[in-house]
């Protein structure tokens, strides 16, 4: 029953989709640290639902802290963050308590937790606790952020339509980081985000739903954060990203795009900059051997259709194992790309976070400052 990630920076994750509440626990930050809490709640707006392409279901989101935290700075212990739900309707669920979800966690909830789960909008596998981690990825964001690290995100890709991919050079790329972290649809050129958002428009017409692929680019990391093997950047990355609901892969850099190329055409050759070792191109996203090189961190994740749609399926009554029809009855997205990139950013901010701890902790070491 794992829901805690982190060694330095710990987040543990708590709550249901239909409960009392939804919230998180985050052990590890210093003491006499102040936040901006406008910021967190300013992401956490980005995260809501909004208009046609989005969830009916709209919750206003307000952060509480009810422990960690006293007379505006961090305590030092645990703090913790709590979320109200406000606005659910669970009889959408009862009449289809058993009728399994095509694409949804029903049935592996059911082979797990013994029926004994809270099966009201998904309970605990809902991307309704996807708010949460944006309030802890938020304070993290802000941390890295006053150490010169900004992590961005847009969609790249959804269904048909495309959006201009992030710029190669770093100064570009900062700006382009700074003016989404300021959107709420996510998109660098204006007229890909009418077309994305038509297309999102007419999979919610259709009942329907529609996927993609979310960009995402980290400037300022210095090199040397990460570990060679099981806490690489990419492996800490993975495990989070895949975390996220309705994220269905992970490539950095190039990524399988590597299988069509020779050595000597994806090689990042070594230069030096303003007295700085870089490399010409960033075909490995800013990742040599589970360490950063100082180049932009850059990955890109799928993520699948929204899996509740209005559309009537086969599926199978988990209490009879009888095959029946279902018809999902609800709020639901047609698309959570836009929303979804928040959610990115903040599990990004997590992991980058963490890691940097570690090297800090490995670097007052090698000074003599933990003694």
């Amino acid at each position: 029953m794992k829901n805690s990630f982190g060694n330095n920076i710990q987040v543990t994750l708590f709550g249901e989709s239909h409960g009392e509440a939804i919230g998180v626990v985050i052990d590890g930050l210093a003491a006499g640290l102040a936040l901006d809490l406008d910021h967190v709640q300013k992401r956490m707006a980005q995260r809501q639902a909004k208009g046609r392409i989005s969830t009916q279901r709209h919750e206003p989101d307000a952060i509480r802290i009810v422990s960690g935290w006293f007379e505006g700075h961090t305590t030092g212990t645990p703090l913790t963050i709590l979320i109200e739900n406000t606005n659910t309707r669970s009889k959408d669920y009862e009449r289809t308590r058993y009728r399994l979800r095509p694409s949804h966690a029903d049935y592996t909830a059911f082979a797990k937790y013994d029926g004994f789960q809270d099966f009201r909008g998904g309970g605990h596998f809902s991307g309704r606790l996807t708010a949460p981690i944006v309030a802890a990825g938020a304070i993290a964001q802000q941390l890295l952020e006053q150490n010169g690290v900004f992590i961005g995100s847009h969609i790249l890709r959804c269904h048909s339509e495309s959006d201009h991919p992030f710029a190669t050079d770093e100064p570009t790329l900062k700006e382009q980081i700074l003016r989404l972290n300021d959107l709420d649809f996510p998109v660098l050129d204006e007229e890909s985000a009418g077309r994305i958002h038509a297309v999102m428009e007419a999979a919610a017409n259709d009942g329907d739903s529609v996927g993609g692929i979310i960009e995402t680019a980290v400037v300022g990391l210095p090199a040397g954060i990460g570990e060679p093997f099981f806490d690489s950047i990419e492996s800490v990355l993975s495990h989070l990203l895949f975390s996220v609901p309705a994220v269905k892969g992970v490539q950095f850099g190039l990524g399988f795009d590597f299988a069509s190329y020779y050595g000597s055409q994806v090689n990042d050759a070594f230069c030096v900059q303003d007295g700085q070792i870089r490399t010409v191109t960033n075909h490995n996203g800013g990742i040599n051997g589970g360490i950063s090189n100082g180049m932009p961190i850059r990955f890109q994740c799928v993520i699948k259709p929204t899996a509740s749609i209005f559309k009537e399926q086969d599926t199978v009554d988990y209490q009879t194992k009888e095959p029946v029809r279902l018809q999902i009855q609800g709020r639901h997205d047609p698309a959570i790309l836009h929303r979804a990139r928040v959610v990115i950013d903040s599990v990004t901010a997590l992991g980058l976070l963490d890691l940097c701890c570690t090297n800090q902790a490995y670097q007052g070491m090698k000074k003599g400052e933990c003694q």
